[in-house]
């Protein structure tokens, strides 16, 4: 029995469009005629539900084939860079030039008009 991998990019698949997505099936019309039949397989038992929600963990046989679902990856967070430093953050930036805030600030409460 040939058994392949399909890795799931969210929390589920429906059926047929499993079918569809690892060639099983040549259409959606097709993904259709075979689970009516009775021909799938879903964690041995014959599954008459195209839409049925496959999740990980679970197996799909249909005619001496079986697709192993897996989870997704998990993906790096989106700011991650690989090589950076764990606790760097913004105070690892170059802070701004506080001679010429602090000479606004000194003006502006002075109460004198700015030049």
């Amino acid at each position: 029995m040939r058994e392949q991998h399909f890795e799931l990019r969210g929390e589920y698949i429906t059926l047929d469009a499993l079918l569809k997505a690892t060639g099983l099936a040549s259409s959606g019309g097709a993904a259709k005629v075979l689970v009516s039949e009775g021909k799938i397989q879903v964690d041995g038992q014959v599954e008459l539900r195209r839409g049925c929600k496959l999740r990980a963990g679970q197996v799909v046989a249909l005619a001496g084939q079986r697709v192993r679902l897996q989870a997704a990856a998990p993906k790096a967070a989106p700011n991650a860079e690989p090589n950076a430093e764990p606790n760097a953050g913004p105070e690892s930036e170059t802070p701004p030039d506080r001679s010429r805030l602090e000479g606004r600030e000194a003006s502006a409460s002075s109460g004198a008009p700015e030049e």
